[in-house]
């Protein structure tokens, strides 16, 4: 069976759509000739800012964006309809906000991934193309990592959730014959990152120190590593997944290479024009004990034809020049602000 569904022309729901990951999975369906795209989106990681390319590229009609939540099984059944060809599930919540609220984890991570996998199973969807996680290996035992480490060395709660997505794939491709492609993301990094709330990521407290003349701040000696790639790469492995003739596969979406916490500190302030050194903490414990990260990506290009374009260098200079600029516009709404007052 041919799993491949064309892009052009095709009707795509994107869960989490507004999100860092899924808005720019949005962005390119939409420059790929999606005939339709519907973002189904709570808003609570999400931002209406982050569909703002999408809605200048959009023909009329081409988009079409919900405020509401996977966990409303009414509401993805008629999202869903009888004619949806691509399901991209991205929504979820973040790795610390799993250890934090472990029931709402469960609610959205496990219960909310099942209804979103039934309703596509029950409506149709030709394919489904899922987020997963390297958190998925906690630390691996070899590397370069390939697929096929297993996922006993895991302790988070985040990574469990994601083990059984990607289980819950695998048992509905075999009941029902529901077509899916999963993909383990690695340190994801780009712009519309999570800039507000408590969980944000540690790119934006760095850019928020150096931007004060303050060094970043590394707790331990920040020798453990980490794999980053960047958001418009992963994206396009989403698109590419979706195009591919493969089924009941995951993959790892990573950029091959890895980079030290000290490492890439430097790199950061290198991109912000900045001579300051970085700063040292008392150690902490890393999320899961895990010290290092590097992906074996040769099976996402051997099938998906994906390899990372966007090296780190300038990958970092997109985020650094795309902050600037949100924080230009928080402070000039500050500013109107108390004008008004």
């Amino acid at each position: 069976m041919n799993a491949a569904v064309p892009l052009e022309g095709s009707r795509c729901l994107v869960t989490g759509g507004a999100g860092t990951i899924g808005s720019t999975v949005v962005d390119q369906l939409i420059a790929a000739g999606a005939r339709e795209v519907v973002v189904l989106d709570n808003f609570v990681r999400g931002r209406t800012a982050n569909l703002a390319r999408a809605r200048e590229l959009a023909a009329p009609g081409q988009l079409r964006v919900v405020d509401g939540d996977i966990r409303d099984r009414a509401l993805l059944r008629d999202l869903l309809g009888t004619g949806t060809d691509l399901l991209f599930h991205l929504a979820a919540i973040r790795i610390t906000q799993c250890a934090a609220e472990p029931r709402l984890a469960l609610e959205v991570m496990v219960d909310g991934a099942f209804d979103v996998v039934e309703a596509a199973a029950e409506t149709g969807v030709r394919k489904v193309v899922a987020s997963s996680t390297a958190s998925v290996y906690g630390l691996a035992d070899d590397f370069p990592t390939p697929e096929t480490q297993h996922p006993y060395n895991n302790d988070t709660l985040y990574g469990a959730a994601k083990v059984f997505n990607e289980g819950l794939l695998r048992s509905f491709h075999a009941m029902h014959g529901l077509d899916y492609v999963a993909l383990r993301y690695f340190n994801v990094y780009g712009p519309r990152m999570d800039v507000h709330g408590r969980y944000t990521e540690v790119f934006i407290r760095w850019m928020e120190r150096i931007a004060a003349g303050r060094p970043p701040l590394i707790f331990g000696d920040g020798a453990q590593t980490m794999d980053f790639v960047h958001t418009e790469d992963i994206a396009r492995a989403n698109l590419l997944a979706a195009a591919a003739p493969v089924t009941d596969r995951v993959y790892n979406i990573a950029s091959g290479s890895e980079v030290s916490l000290r490492g890439l500190a430097d790199a950061l302030l290198t991109a912000m024009g900045s001579d300051l050194d970085v700063e040292h903490g008392p150690a902490r414990d890393t999320a899961g004990g895990v010290v290092r990260r590097l992906a074996d990506v040769s099976a996402a290009e051997r099938d998906l034809g994906w390899k990372p374009e966007l090296g780190l260098e300038e990958g970092l200079r997109q985020l650094v020049g795309w902050w600037r600029e949100q924080s230009r516009d928080q402070d000039q709404g500050h500013e109107q602000g108390q004008g008004r007052g």
